[in-house]
């Protein structure tokens, strides 16, 4: 395993970044959402798909703030059980 601080220096690890979910499910899971996408599109106006595509935006600003959250709230856990690790229990009580 190479070392991480060296590596989060250097720039050749970034926290934030993973790499996508490559299963035959989920390729066909988003393959199905492009296609009732587009059916939906073709038979909307140009307002109408205009919106859609901005409501599509939101979404995917939900979803970066939800993963933010995710990522703080695991490296929070993450850091304290490697604390609860190093702390003795028995000058604790």
């Amino acid at each position: 395993m190479k070392k991480i601080l060296p590596d989060l220096y250097d720039g050749h690890f970034c926290a934030y970044e993973r790499r996508p979910v490559r299963t035959a499910e989920n390729i066909a899971t988003h393959r199905k959402i492009e296609d009732e996408k587009r059916y939906f599109m073709q038979k909307m106006s140009l307002d109408d798909c205009k919106r859609f595509e901005e409501l599509e935006c939101l979404y995917i600003q939900t979803n970066d703030f939800e993963q933010k959250d995710a990522f703080s709230y695991g490296f929070r856990m993450g850091t304290m059980l490697m604390c609860a690790v190093f702390i003795d229990e028995s000058t604790t009580s």
